[in-house]
């Protein structure tokens, strides 16, 4: 114990962020306790990474089985394939079970002490935890915020938990309405587009900007479409805003144009799932107790340390992480955060190199990115005086896939032309979200497609696609 502190470190929140954050304080010797009101794993284990790749992964199957002409062509013929909906939500619900007993056995077993209750800031290096029966204060040299974060249900949205919902109610699987309106074309919405079509659901994809999947590399988003979109029962409405929702039997939708903000349709449908994202569960923090205010959207300002922000100026022994800052929402990220947070609590200058963290939509293919877009990477190489360029290569040519009869993908690496830096690199693909990492290590190292493209890879395997578009890239550049 440090100068007469209950604990060296205390967490609110045992997220995947919090989780990582206890892990690592106590390997380097930190008595340490971790708060949490909820369910131990927060989002990512309880209402979103685990169940949702769980609903996937049985949803793919059943995707896969059904689709005669693939398996045809690989010599292998099915009769009818059922599948019960009671089952698949019984897996995704015991993969949640056993992923959060072991997040809070790992916990046990280094004798970190778990507090449950709500816990908020007192006053510098104190802590106040409400439980149903009553509450209790401990000190902690340092504290860490990880509270996560909750779905964001735009106003004229009403929810009810049944008709209306988010993906929190999405995760359960109580029932499968016929036909599905989904508000939203990012990473929640084409996940959950595509467990609904694959187990016999009709789609309305919902999107208030000019373009599906904005946030995603433009050639990356023409081509999930044309495979993700284009062949399954899913309808789509662009630069369209759901000003109003009303939750029953059926769901009432007022369709808006969504410059004008004019109402241009009424849609009724069997339900309606809110993808709209999420907002940081900050409220009743006791923040104001240090002289802490969020921005305007909720989130704790944090510099590169993860130490929090007041004035421009660092709290002294308080540190945030996770969601709840708005750096990067994902729960890898919070992790790194953690990490990086206890490092500087012991003295140790460490930073988070987000431009190197990868994310994914765990679609059937994948799709998964790291760094910059081509847009935004140009954009920057205006400002600072390069000239950026892209090479592309196809799942088509890859023996692995084809011999997987899983040949829709591409890769897409982008560089830098006078030094060969790669800035980003984006796949849709089969197991995008398990080739991104060697880009991601790339990136992370600051390498050039001059070295990458000497590099050997495995053949005949799946990495080859990125082994090709580095080559492809050397003989441009």
């Amino acid at each position: 114990m440090t100068h007469g502190f209950d604990y060296d470190l205390a967490i609110i929140g045992a997220g995947v962020g919090g989780h990582g954050a206890a892990l690592h304080a106590v390997a380097c010797g930190l008595k340490t306790a971790i708060v949490e009101a909820s369910d131990m794993g927060g989002t990512c284990v309880n209402r979103g990474c685990i169940p949702s790749k769980a609903l996937l992964a049985a949803s793919g199957r059943v995707r896969e089985l059904r689709n005669t002409h693939h398996l045809k062509a690989l010599g292998i013929e099915v009769g009818s394939v059922e599948f019960d909906r009671q089952g698949i939500a019984n897996h995704a619900n015991n993969l949640v079970s056993k992923i959060r007993g072991d997040l809070t056995n790992s916990l046990q077993r280094l004798k970190v002490d778990i507090l449950r209750g709500r816990g908020r800031v007192a006053s510098q290096q104190k802590i106040t935890v409400t439980t149903e029966t009553g509450e209790k204060t401990i000190t902690a040299k340092d504290i860490i915020i990880s509270s996560g974060s909750i779905p964001w249900v735009p106003p004229g949205i009403e929810t009810d938990g049944k008709t209306v919902f988010t993906s929190d109610e999405a995760l359960k699987m109580d029932w499968l309405p016929n036909w599905v309106a989904i508000i939203g074309s990012g990473y929640i919405g084409l996940e959950f587009s595509d467990i609904y079509t694959a187990l016999g659901c009709e789609i309305t994809m919902i999107e208030a900007l000019d373009q599906l999947m904005p946030g995603f590399d433009p050639d990356i988003a023409t081509l999930a479409k044309r495979v993700l979109i284009a062949p399954r029962d899913i309808e789509t409405k662009v630069g369209t805003l759901a000003k109003r929702v009303i939750p029953g039997t059926p769901v009432i939708i007022e369709l808006a144009d969504a410059k004008t903000k004019e109402v241009v349709d009424v849609l009724e449908v069997d339900a309606c799932l809110v993808a709209t994202g999420r907002i940081p569960d900050t409220k009743d923090l006791g923040l104001e107790s240090v002289g802490v205010e969020t921005d305007r959207r909720g989130f704790i300002t944090v510099d590169d340390t993860m130490a929090v922000l007041s004035g421009g100026e660092k709290v002294p022994h308080l540190w945030a992480i996770g969601d709840a800052t708005g750096k990067m929402m994902l729960a890898h990220a919070a992790s790194a955060q953690g990490v990086v947070a206890v490092e500087n609590i012991c003295g140790r200058q460490r930073t988070v190199d987000y431009h190197s963290i990868p994310a994914a939509a765990f679609t059937h293919p994948e799709i998964s990115f790291v760094g910059m877009t081509e847009p935004a990477a140009k954009e920057l190489g205006k400002a600072e005086g390069f000239e950026v360029a892209a090479s592309k290569t196809y799942f088509k040519g890859n023996s692995k896939a084809i011999a997987e009869g899983e040949a829709e993908g591409m890769a897409k690496v982008i560089y830098r032309k006078d030094t060969g830096e790669v800035l980003g690199v984006h796949i849709i693909g089969l197991h995008a979200s398990d080739l991104i990492q060697e880009a991601a290590n790339a990136i992370a190292n600051r390498q050039s497609i001059n070295t990458l493209a000497y590099i050997v890879h495995a053949h005949p395997t799946l990495s080859e696609v990125l082994d090709e578009a580095y080559k492809r890239a050397l003989v441009t550049h």
